[in-house]
């Protein structure tokens, strides 16, 4: 049976559209700082004892809701910051 790149990406599921990269980029980055800036911030208060496991989740469930509105309202700007600073690609 042929392999192509049709069949190879519906065998690994199915993906979103392009269109929603805009805002799946700043979930996935928010998710990700907040899980590691949290659990650092929580560890240092507490350090890694059974207050931490009961009292993490809470930390970063709060600074996840705070981040990811956040980065949705200045991604924007961070990114016009960032072409003045750097070369366009192909120049």
């Amino acid at each position: 049976m042929p392999s192509n790149s049709s069949s190879s990406i519906r065998a690994r599921g199915r993906k979103l559209p392009a269109r929603y990269a805009g805002f799946i980029m700043p979930l996935v980055l928010s998710v990700l700082m907040t899980l590691v800036v949290s659990a650092i911030a929580t560890a240092r208060s507490l350090g890694f004892s059974g207050d931490f496991l009961a009292t993490w989740p809470a930390a970063w469930g709060l600074s996840w809701l705070v981040a990811f509105p956040t980065l949705l309202l200045v991604l924007p700007l961070v990114r016009r910051i960032v072409a003045l600073m750097v070369e366009a690609p192909g120049r």
